[in-house]
């Protein structure tokens, strides 16, 4: 199927309150989709260390000033063109969603009640994401993305056996919890709001939500379910590091090869590759045979094997003799090989320029992937987003020019647009 021209959530226009991970990746994702999506940077700050800002705009505003929770308040509000049949007026910049990035609390002391905003404004939709579940013994308490994954039952299952818990960095929370499920949760409210012409409040707390995207091994695992996937202890089962045919061996050359052929058929076709290549090297472990693949005591004279065997090999060497075959094997890539598709060496597309290979690999690309029309005109190409860039063109699209110098005399907003004319 031919990848559409279409952006899907193009003319949806987002207020995006800076902050960490996954509401910057929140609004990233509805702004390669199409989204007009505005940031709302701190007034006074000439730097923002978030780079997740591809089609974003950024606007400063102070939200300690009168003026600058009223400015926040227009920019949700509903459009006084848009009210009028009667005008022949541009619909004014007003937004359809609020991303919320702060604690619980944070913005009713602000004034910005999120119940006060849909008053105001019945069709906007407002994200409100948070670490910890809103109501609850740690809802007041600060944390990131492993205290948050720490009461999810997940990163108890996740590790070596007989060691420690390992979390994958702050993936599997801030973005799989938090920011990937805080997007899901825009889009129904934007589809239920084509039909009933309401928005609402979506809640999206990053324990709730990395639990619903690990549901697969916390399903797996209960004893009742009688699955061998992840029936046993951290670390022993066949996704987890267990299994030897589900796993990473280093290579010759200090490289290294995935092996994920979990199925029988799978297994058979990598063995029958990986042994028919070590058959002249005596000095390796006793050739396995296929159909012991779930033999649990056999597992460490595999693991024996596979560790001999892969370091016989380069990692490319392996990669290619695996290539075009179903024995789910391939060289684990570094990062500076990867172009923005996804795509590796020897793989059908662009290669990497010598820039971007410097600076360590591609930019990853929206998945789908879309044939990207023009985003937002000004729109940030990332990584950086200066605060305050586009602070007066979004004013004027609001409707709000002629306020814009009384409001940064006042404090209220700041720009940093060279090219404003104020």
């Amino acid at each position: 199927m031919p990848a559409s021209d279409h952006r899907p959530v193009a003319g949806i226009r987002v207020l995006e309150l800076a902050g960490l991970a996954p509401g910057p990746f929140t609004g990233l994702i509805l702004a390669d989709f199409g989204a007009d999506v505005v940031r709302v940077d701190r007034h006074g700050d000439s730097f923002n260390t978030d780079t997740l800002t591809r089609g974003k705009r950024s606007i400063a505003v102070s939200l300690k000033s009168p003026d600058g929770i009223s400015l926040v308040k227009t920019l949700v509000g509903p459009s006084s063109s848009s009210t009028s049949s009667a005008s022949s007026r541009p619909e004014q910049w007003r937004a359809d969603v609020l991303i919320d990035p702060f604690r619980p609390g944070v913005l009713e002391r602000l004034g910005l009640d999120p119940e006060d905003l849909l008053k105001a404004n019945p069709r906007l939709v407002i994200a409100r994401l948070t670490g910890f579940r809103r109501e609850g013994p740690y809802s007041k308490m600060a944390g990131h993305d492993i205290n948050y994954l720490a009461l999810t039952g997940v990163l108890s299952m996740l590790g070596r056996a007989g060691d420690k818990p390992y979390f994958p960095a702050n993936l599997l929370t801030d973005f799989a919890g938090g920011g990937l499920m805080a997007v899901v949760g825009v889009l129904a409210a934007l589809l239920e709001r084509s039909r009933s012409g309401k928005g609402q409040i979506v809640e999206i707390d990053m324990v709730t939500g990395t639990r619903y995207a690990s549901i697969f091994p916390l399903t797996v695992a209960r004893p009742s379910t009688g699955m061998p996937t992840w029936s046993e202890p951290r670390g022993e089962n066949w996704l987890d590091g267990g299994a030897p045919w589900y796993e990473v061996y280093k290579t010759k050359d200090g490289g290294y090869m995935s092996l994920g052929a979990i199925e029988n058929h799978f297994y058979r076709v990598f063995l029958e590759i990986f042994s028919k290549e070590l058959s002249s090297c005596a000095d390796l472990p006793p050739h396995p045979s296929p159909d012991t693949q779930y033999d649990r005591s056999t597992w460490p004279d595999l693991v024996a094997f596979f560790t001999a065997g892969f370091a016989e090999k380069t990692r490319d060497e392996w990669a290619s003799l695996f290539l075009n075959t179903d024995a789910c094997c391939v060289p684990v890539l570094e990062r500076h090989e990867v172009d923005a598709q996804g795509r590796g060496p020897g793989e059908p597309g662009r290669a990497l320029d010598d820039e971007t290979a410097a600076d360590g690999g591609g930019v990853p690309a929206p998945a789908p992937r879309l044939v990207r029309t023009p985003a937002t005109a000004g729109a940030s190409d990332g990584p950086f987003l200066e605060p305050g860039r586009d602070t007066v063109e979004v004013l004027e699209a609001a409707g709000l020019g002629g306020k814009v110098r009384a409001l940064i005399e006042a404090g209220a907003v700041s720009a940093s647009d060279p090219k404003a004319k104020l």
